[in-house]
């Protein structure tokens, strides 16, 4: 096996990890390309046959879509977009609709058109909404008849996706000319604003280029057995999310079969792969913890599973190797990304597979530094430090936000991800823990901070902090410390429930301690680790 310390680059004294995958060589950068006109060039260079290979199946309606029918629907949407809604290059659209045929869809055909595209999470609370809304300062919405009355008011208003006019947008152009709308989309032009918490505070509006899309895409490397022409893909992660996201659009550029769940039910989601004979399955470690623990798999027939690809947080050796003893067929590859990195790293074959709990290989053009956190200095393999990360699929900043932006990106475009991290030396990464205090439920991102000041406006209590704790299923859940206020006899259930009505799901206290005071710094920082040593301590003194 190749060493890394043979890939280490030593400059000025600073020690660079390089990818051990072979180098990508995408698109020069000057050339004018979209999103869109790159994975289209490339399924039209393949041996896919686009009429009878199927690009999307919709379980719940029974709906799908082949590669052929998607491509008429996307030069057609486009073309009607472009000339009944006079949408403009860089102008920003609004995204608020939950998973369907026609997303994937839009999502093209405005990245096709060289508008930006902003999704965001229908179970957004309205003021989640307006805040992302101030971020992106969208032209134009579209949503459907169940999340349409969220949205405020744009200048070229909101397109209903579920509609019948929207339908006929579709269908308006037979032919696949879109001649008569010239659109020149730089590559340096920002594709998507994908919503992320970055490393403190409240959410933020992540600027990603169609530079930023492309090269990773072009990048991506894929086993032997992942470019099987049979694979079926099931896809439960969210399309307003990075993972998801991505998922679109590389199945498009290798012309695979995606079957897309509208929302996730554990069930529903054994009789689909059942049904469609699902071979593929990106997944969270939760997905991995359901399958492992539950009888209900002895029910359907899973013989079709074939790779599942672990995000999100990390899969622990122990998890992987009982789900390997149910499962003998299946191959876990586990990868780490970032909304504001991409795809960072990922497992490739079945060597690499069993190295759990790393995370995987840097992805081609990719580059890492662990840096000590007290010194700042680079270190070697073996070393514990926080991970930066620079390439070309970095983001191009916060919008909106200089001084976030600033912080986490330097002038020679590292990121810093606030990651504890190493290598080892042979290239793998391993995610110790985070240096950021979000907390990680699931695959989201979960920012103290944000439902710290939630709390604090409630007049019962004084003060509060919330602190991850942890959970088998979804990895961290969040959990409260609070002080009541004088005479107040406010209780847990009653915390939790006025927290829950003004956040997404994902972002609920589901553990609420009382507490005399919150412990702090003299600069007024909270002592987060007084708080969770005090949490698990609590914790087993009742096992």
């Amino acid at each position: 096996m190749q060493s890394v310390l043979h890939k280490v680059v030593t400059a000025r004294k600073v020690e660079t990890f390089q990818s051990l995958r072979p180098p990508a060589t995408p698109p020069p950068p000057h050339q004018p390309l979209s999103i869109t006109h790159f994975v289209l060039s490339l399924l039209h260079s393949s041996t896919v046959p686009t009429t009878t290979t199927t690009y999307l199946h919709i379980p719940s309606t029974g709906q799908s879509l082949t590669y052929s029918q998607a491509i008429d629907q996307i030069y057609s949407l486009s073309s009607s977009l472009k000339s009944l809604y006079n949408l403009n290059k860089n102008d920003v659209s609004f995204i608020l609709c939950p998973p369907s045929l026609h997303v994937p869809i839009l999502y093209f055909s405005l990245l096709y058109l060289g508008v930006t595209i902003s999704p965001a999470n229908p179970l957004s609370s309205n003021s989640e909404l307006t805040h992302q809304i101030q971020l992106s300062k969208p032209k134009i919405a579209f949503a459907t008849s169940q999340t349409a009355h969220k949205l405020p008011s744009f200048p070229l208003g909101t397109i209903l996706i579920d509609s019948p006019e929207f339908i006929s947008l579709l269908t308006q152009i037979s032919k696949r000319d879109t001649s008569t709308y010239p659109v020149e989309v730089s590559q340096s032009d920002m594709a998507a604003i994908l919503y992320s918490s970055g490393t403190t505070g409240r959410v933020k509006g992540v600027s990603l280029t169609h530079r930023n899309v492309i090269a990773p895409i072009a990048g991506f490397q894929e086993s032997p057995a992942e470019l099987d022409p049979n694979a079926v893909t099931l896809l439960t992660m969210p399309l307003f999310h990075v993972f998801g996201f991505f998922m679109l659009i590389n199945a498009f550029r290798y012309g695979k079969t995606l079957v897309l769940m509208e929302r996730f039910d554990f069930e529903q989601m054994l009789k689909v792969v059942e049904r469609y004979r699902v071979s593929d399955v990106p997944a969270s470690p939760t997905m991995i913890l359901f399958l492992l623990k539950s009888d209900l798999t002895n029910k359907y027939d899973l013989s079709s599973l074939r790779r599942f690809l672990c995000g999100g947080a990390p899969l622990s050796k122990e998890v992987a190797e009982k789900f390997k003893r149910k499962f003998p067929q299946v191959e876990i590859t586990q990868g780490y990304g970032l909304t504001e990195a991409g795809a960072v790293t990922r497992m490739i074959g079945p060597e690499e597979s069993n190295q759990h709990p790393s995370v995987g290989r840097l992805n081609p053009n990719m580059e890492a530094k662990i840096v000590d956190p007290l010194t700042g200095e680079a270190i070697g393999p073996g070393k514990r430090g926080e991970l930066w990360l620079r390439g070309p699929s970095i983001m191009k900043g916060y919008v909106g936000d200089e001084k976030e932006t600033a912080e986490c990106l330097d002038s020679e475009g590292w990121l810093k991800t606030g990651d504890l991290s190493f290598f080892d030396s042979d290239g793998f990464l391993y995610i110790v823990d985070r240096l950021k205090e979000l907390i990680k439920y699931k695959a989201y991102q979960v920012p103290p901070f944000e439902l710290e000041q939630l709390l604090l406006s409630n007049p019962e209590i004084a003060d509060a902090a919330v602190i991850p704790y942890p959970d088998e299923e979804a990895g961290q859940i969040p959990m409260a410390y609070v002080v009541r206020q004088p005479g107040s006899n406010i209780s847990e259930a009653q915390v939790m429930d006025s927290i829950a009505k003004l956040v997404a799901p994902y972002k609920k206290i589901r553990r609420v301690a009382f507490i005399d005071a919150i412990p702090k710094s003299p600069a007024g920082k909270i002592l987060r680790r007084e708080l969770i040593d005090r949490a698990l301590s609590a914790a087993l003194s009742k096992l």
